[in-house]
Parts: C-alpha cells; structure tokens; sequence
C-alpha cells in the first residue's frame, strides 16, 4: 500500500492520497491549511483506518517511515509527548491516533521508505492523486486505480523554470465571462474553443514537442484547456495562488477540477491568497508577466475593445514580437 502527501504551502491547501498496489482500491482527500507533513501523515493514518490485514506502507516520507522504523514514538511516550529537545511532539493530534492503531497491529503493519520521482509507478500515482486534491481541494476514491489520463499532474520541483516541461511553449490568454457569451456553454464560447483547437492543432505539427500554458480562470483560459484537449497538446496549469476557484459555484469548481486532473503538469506561483480585490489584480498582473516572461509564443482571445486586453498584447508584442496570435470571438 502506497501513501503520498502534498501541500502548496505551510499552511497551505493539502491534499494526500493512499493506494492498494497494484490496481486499487484507493483515496485521496484534502484539507485547506494544512503542511506536507501533515499529509503524508493523514494519508496513513486514513489508510490504516480502512484498511484491515497485513499491509505493507510504502512511502518516500522519511518523517512517516523513520519514525517506526527508528522506534521515535517510544521516546515520544516515554517522555510524554516531547521529544529529545524537550519539545512537544508537533503533529500530535495524528501521530497519537496512528502510533495507536500501529501498536494494536503491530504484527500485520510495516512501513518501507521509496525514492521519490523515480520508477516506482505507484508512488507516482499517490503523488499525482495527493497533488490533484491539494490542488482542487476534492476528495476522491474508486475501486481501481485512475487511469494516467485521469490522474492529476506530478509534483514538480520549485524553483527556462524547473518546473515546465521541456519543448515549445505557448500561453494562452483572453476575455473572462460574461464577454465571452456568459457563464454557461454558448455559440460564442464554443467557437472560440474550436478555434484554438485548429490553431494548436496546426502549431503541433510544426511542434511535435509543443506544450500550453494556461491559468485556467474562467473564459479563455478554461477554453483553452478544452481546446488543448481535443487537439492532443499537454498543457500546464499555471495558478497565481492557492485555490483560486474557491469562490466560483460548485459547477465552475467541478469543471475546473476536472481540467486540473487531465493537466500534464501544475505550477504555483505564489503561496499566499491575495485578502483584497487590489492584490487578487496585482496578484494576476504577476501571472501573467511571468507567463511572458517563459513561453515561446501567445494566444490572446480578443475583441479589439477591451482596453485591459489591448495593453496585455502590447506589452506581449513586446516580448514575442510576431509570435503573438489573436483570436476574435465570433
């Protein structure tokens, strides 16, 4: 049984996952402020719960596998609750239920440490379920295990970025609703996302390597995804901050998660969730220059009209010269 934690922040949105090798069952599951250590941590504890027999839990957290393998939680008790620096044991509301459960099995329980990001396939689907959840902030769980195209994107390192894939990258940009028909599906949204189909489309085949950037914010950049999709490009997830669909309706939030699930890839700019309308701006205005600063060339969705828009492809002109396309929405 494999486990897995992720977390875009300390705190920060969670998310952990476990899974029974090697087709299932499995379960991931979020928490809103949360730390690394605390989801690998949960993502055992969840499992030993459910789960009854002989497990084995692999993990590549030192902090979850060091512990039993090194008997640390016998000093724990021992001194009670403090550690050798005669501090309290942080993260005592889980490590207390899950040494427990351990000691009551502790004939039918091991813990195995693995190497992270290596070839061990089903940590690299725990890791993508435990990222998927940190992400949309949605629990999930089946039978079987996801297939890879209905995983969330891999933990990438922090840091062209270290975190985008290698390859031709294009940015897409553009109207948010209701410019582009409204919230919900129409003709003017469903044209724009055919049009950015053939583009990507025709930009594959001069690219086989090609990669899209997008930020997944309603309009556009949902659209996009959609159309990336359907033309068979991977692309990137691109958030300013945690969780920025947390406000929209569950429908929106829903459909986002869904087009984070089928990206190839995810990064996180900023740790922090902007408290005011003039941070979420300046917060965007970021996004968006370091979207800039690291594609190849950009998509602009634009009427011609929206002054906001208009000074965003100026100043991508700028960067990216003629690589910089604009679609009118029809």
């Amino acid at each position: 049984m494999y486990t897995d934690g992720a977390c875009s922040g300390n705190p920060g949105p969670g998310g952990w996952a476990w899974a029974v090798a090697p087709s299932g069952p499995f379960e991931a599951g979020a928490e809103a402020k949360s730390t690394n250590q605390r989801m690998e941590l949960k993502a055992v504890l969840d499992a030993l719960t459910k789960l009854d027999g002989d497990l084995e839990v692999r993990s590549d957290s030192t902090y979850v596998v060091n512990c039993f393998r090194d008997r640390w939680w016998e000093g724990w008790l021992a001194r009670g609750w403090v550690n050798k620096a005669k501090k309290p044991v942080a993260n005592r509301d889980l490590w207390e239920p899950l040494i427990n459960e351990y000691r009551r099995r502790a004939d039918e329980i091991s813990f195995t440490w693995v190497k992270g990001h290596s070839d061990d396939k089903l940590n690299d689907v725990v890791d993508r379920l435990a990222v998927e959840a940190s992400l949309t902030q949605q629990s999930r769980s089946g039978d079987t295990l996801p297939s890879d195209e209905d995983l969330g994107p891999a933990d990438l390192p922090a840091g062209r970025d270290a975190r985008l894939p290698g390859g031709r990258l294009v940015a897409v940009f553009g109207h948010r609703p209701p410019e582009l028909g409204g919230y919900d599906e129409n003709p003017v949204a469903a044209g724009v996302r055919d049009k950015l189909a053939e583009i990507l489309a025709a930009k594959k085949e001069m690219y086989p390597d090609l990669w899209m950037l997008t930020g997944l914010l309603l309009g556009a950049e949902q659209l996009a995804a959609e159309a990336a999709r359907k033309a068979g490009v991977p692309y990137v997830a691109v958030q300013p901050y945690p969780a920025p669909e947390s406000q929209w309706p569950s429908s929106s939030r829903d459909r986002y998660a869904e087009l984070i699930r089928h990206a190839g890839a995810a990064v996180l700019l900023e740790r922090s969730v902007p408290d005011s309308k003039q941070k979420f701006g300046a917060a965007l205005a970021r996004r968006d220059g370091w979207l800039a600063k690291h594609t190849d060339e950009a998509i602009v969705v634009w009427d011609g009209r929206d002054p906001t828009l208009g000074k965003l492809v100026r100043s991508l002109e700028d960067k990216l010269g003629d690589d910089v396309w604009v679609v009118e929405p029809t």
